[in-house]
C-alpha cells in the first residue's frame, strides 16, 4: 500500500501545514513505510484472540479498597486554618 505526493499535499491543505517540496517527499516515503506495517498487521489472523487493552494482565496497584471506621478527624482540623464544626472550611470558588 503506498500514498501519493498529491495526497500528502492534500492532508497537509487540510492540517493547514506549508510543507516544503523536499518534506512532503519525505512524509510520502514514511507514511508509505507506515501503511505497509498497517497492511502487514491487517494479514494476521486474529480468530479467537480476545480484544485486550493491555499485552499482559494487570492487577490494581495498592491496598484493596475495604471500607474502613478510621477517620482522620480532631488530627485533621489540627491543620485547617477554618473550621466549622467537625469539617474544614474552604473559600467558595464557585457563584
Amino acid at each position: 500500500m503506498s500514498i501519493e505526493v498529491e495526497e500528502v499535499r492534500r492532508i497537509a491543505h487540510l492540517a493547514r501545514l506549508e510543507l516544503s517540496d523536499e518534506t512532503v517527499r519525505s512524509l510520502t516515503d514514511d507514511i508509505g513505510r507506515i501503511l505497509e506495517h498497517v497492511q502487514q498487521l491487517a494479514e494476521v489472523d486474529v480468530t479467537g484472540v480476545e480484544p485486550t487493552a493491555h499485552g499482559v494482565r494487570l492487577s490494581p496497584p495498592g491496598r484493596e479498597d475495604v471500607p474502613t471506621e478510621d477517620r482522620p478527624g480532631p488530627r485533621l482540623l489540627e491543620g485547617a486554618p477554618a473550621r466549622v464544626l467537625d469539617a474544614v472550611s474552604v473559600p467558595r470558588v464557585l457563584d
